[in-house]
């Protein structure tokens, strides 16, 4: 059951971060944006979703998030690493994801390439959260012009994804995952979820 976020209606609205203004961001900005994941099939999901991302808009992507859901199988990794030419024809009809043939061409191949990290490391997490010692990186921005694109550490989770055969997977892209899957809490100091995802990761 989702949170009721604004309390009363006497009560003074919540500070949120810049860019979470609709229906849309709002809820994924409040629940999911800098929340720690270590669950395999959600970070592949992001790692794919940020991919597509690129070059638009993250609301353009969270308009199509279900979509994507059922035609990639729920992001199973196993399946989408056996799609076929049909199947490649069918997403590229799909007017509810990106129609990208290279966008669609990676996700197939990251997923062959996200198969192999696991049985290397384990998981694809104990992989991903290494590039940050293992932990939540707690930033304290008070301004979002503040907030770097990329930092040392995206750029060495970009090289070596890049080294195992991922594409769309820039520095950039790889900051945004980061922000996103909550390792490195990036909300202003100002924003309410800044102390709650500061105090999560101390509990962890």
């Amino acid at each position: 059951m989702k949170k009721n976020r604004n309390h009363t209606p006497d009560a003074a609205p919540l500070v949120r971060c810049h860019w979470a203004k609709n229906e849309l961001n709002i809820p994924y900005h409040d629940e999911e944006w800098g929340v720690p994941v270590h669950d395999d099939r959600k970070l592949f999901e992001f790692l794919i979703l940020e991919g597509a991302q690129a070059g638009l808009s993250w609301d353009t992507i969270l308009k199509k998030r279900a979509r994507y859901r059922e035609v990639l199988d729920e992001f199973d990794a196993n399946k989408i690493a056996q799609y076929d030419a049909k199947k490649v024809r069918a997403l590229l009809q799909d007017p509810g994801i990106i129609r990208n043939r290279l966008k669609i061409a990676a996700t197939i191949g990251n997923a062959r390439a996200f198969l192999q990290v696991q049985k290397e490391f384990g998981s694809f997490a104990a992989y991903l959260w290494k590039f940050v010692g293992g932990h939540p990186m707690q930033r304290a921005w008070k301004t979002h012009k503040k907030v770097p694109a990329t930092t040392p550490e995206s750029d060495a989770m970009s090289k070596d994804l890049k080294k195992r055969g991922f594409r769309f997977v820039g520095s950039t892209i790889c900051y945004a995952f980061m922000q996103a899957t909550g390792m490195v809490n990036d909300h202003l100091v100002s924003c309410f979820r800044f102390a709650e995802l500061a105090d999560l990761s101390v509990r962890q």
